[in-house]
């Protein structure tokens, strides 16, 4: 059973910072791709930042040079910085891991909750 932990959300003031965390742990032996998505309310879930294994960054328009994501390989553990935060960054935000062999396989963490004030 794979499991992904998330932590690092809350209330911040606009132009605030927050760091999101997510741990994954059981049994997922190879990752390829790590990344986090959020989903605003009223709104479709959408891609803010994904990093593959030989593969630079992605990142969403909207938080390009705000946000930046990382991974610790060896802790399976995925990091997103997220610096000049905005009303519109209000969200909830999940962790999603992709597996690296074929068929690949996606896990989703469980959200947690980014709020930012005007």
């Amino acid at each position: 059973q794979v499991q992904l932990v998330e932590s690092g959300g809350g209330l911040v003031q606009a132009g605030g910072s927050l760091r999101l965390s997510c741990e994954v742990s059981g049994s997922i032996f190879s990752i390829n791709a790590m990344g986090w998505y959020r989903r605003a309310p009223g709104k479709q879930r959408e891609l803010v930042a994904r990093i593959s294994i030989g593969d630079g960054p992605n990142y969403a328009d909207s938080v390009r040079g705000r946000f930046t994501i990382s991974r610790d390989n060896a802790k399976n553990t995925v990091y997103l910085q997220m610096n000049n935060l905005k009303p519109e960054d209000t969200a909830v935000y999940y962790c999603n891991v992709q597996t690296l062999w074929y068929p690949r396989v996606e896990y989703w963490g469980q959200g947690t909750q980014v709020t930012v004030s005007s």
